[in-house]
């Protein structure tokens, strides 16, 4: 749990708590979340971020198909005296595990606004795993509680236009597009130029079926004289591991802080986000908003925003990445410069605009 304290203005600060079953900065929801509240502390709220923690001993369960990450089980005497003392006058759940269960629980308890953030489509996600009684049994749970939440949520917000029609389709009647934040280093660090040449690429996320990093290692092989750099951990850690010893040109970097992150975007050109399934994808965000170039899928919900997907290098799944890689780098550096210029100008002027709207939305719910 992390509490922030806006700063003093004639006002009463808006009270708010988030509840989430991701570790801070852990993954994207992680992430999201402690760079929306790093934000909003700077103005006229109050914030609480319920979420487990890796040094509080709690109860907790490999996930099936991806050992590197768990379900904790909240303490809800815990649970109940840090939300006492927030005295929050909106929760915002923020994914449909224990934890967030129990935020939903106590904001029917206090008579206050509930948010859902629709973020992952965690049963579409089980797709991808090849065990049939953990993928059914899976989808099942997470339909169940996502309909349950979305019936009894005061608005749900999703990051994409696939997001916000499918919670539609569970149950969302007050359905909202929300914008991502970036973290504080990525808006305050001086931006490093950008070299005007694509020999450097960067994937940042889960080693993960989903996200076909096997293929990033594929292009690699393709590709012998770009430097490959992958980051991240996940089921496929082993694979990614085996072709560092093989291939000169990749570099296996294991999970990173977000500190390490930001200076691996800067020593990067561009960076790739491959994915078959990706619900915004807050990584290729980072990377625009540093002045990289990001390329990415087209079925990710990042390219749901036209401001971004003007900047973006966008392709299908059924398009090699070595093909768009050796189109990138064949154009003239000044073309590559401006690119990646546009891109950050873009990022950062989309930061403003969520956090406006963030504020504006919070505010409303708190009347």
């Amino acid at each position: 749990m992390t509490r922030s304290s806006a700063n003093a203005s004639s006002a009463s600060p808006v009270r708010v708590v988030v509840v989430s079953d991701s570790l801070p900065e852990r993954n994207g929801v992680g992430a999201y979340y402690v760079d929306l509240l790093s934000q909003l502390e700077e103005h006229d709220f109050d914030c609480t971020l319920l979420c487990p923690r890796a040094d509080r001993g709690l109860i907790r369960f490999p996930l099936p198909g991806d050992a590197t990450q768990h379900v904790y089980l909240p303490s809800p005497m815990r649970v109940s005296r840090i939300i006492k003392n927030a005295n929050p006058q909106i929760i915002v759940v923020a994914t449909p595990g224990p934890f967030g269960m129990l935020g939903a629980r106590w904001s029917r308890r206090l008579k206050v606004p509930l948010l859902v953030g629709f973020h992952t489509h965690y049963a579409g996600v089980t797709d991808v795993y090849r065990n049939a009684i953990f993928r059914n049994l899976s989808r099942a749970y997470f339909q169940y509680v996502d309909r349950l939440l979305f019936r009894t949520a005061t608005q749900v917000l999703g990051n994409s236009d696939e997001m916000i029609e499918l919670a539609r389709s569970l149950g969302g009647k007050k359905v909202e597009r929300i914008g991502t934040l970036l973290p504080q280093p990525v808006l305050k660090t001086p931006l490093q130029p950008h070299r005007g040449q694509i020999q450097r690429v960067l994937y940042a996320g889960r080693l993960a079926p989903e996200k076909r990093v096997l293929h990033v290692l594929e292009t690699a092989e393709q590709m012998p004289d770009i430097e490959f750099a992958i980051a991240g951990d996940g089921p496929l850690r082993a694979e990614v591991h085996k072709a560092t010893e093989r291939l000169d040109n990749v570099t296996s970097l294991g999970w990173l802080t977000r500190d390490q992150l930001l200076e691996h975007m800067d020593w990067c050109d561009a960076l790739v986000m491959p994915s078959t399934l990706e619900s915004f994808g807050t990584v290729a965000l980072e990377a625009m908003a540093r002045g990289r170039i990001a390329l990415v899928t087209d079925t990710s919900g990042i390219v749901n925003w036209p401001e971004l997907r003007e900047q973006l290098v966008v392709f299908s799944l059924e398009t090699p990445l070595a093909d768009v890689l050796s189109t990138l780098a064949s154009n003239a550096p000044d073309a590559i410069q401006k690119q990646a210029d546009a891109s950050a100008k873009a990022a950062h002027q989309l930061n403003q605009a969520s956090l406006e709207h963030w504020m504006a939305l919070l505010r409303r719910h708190a009347e």
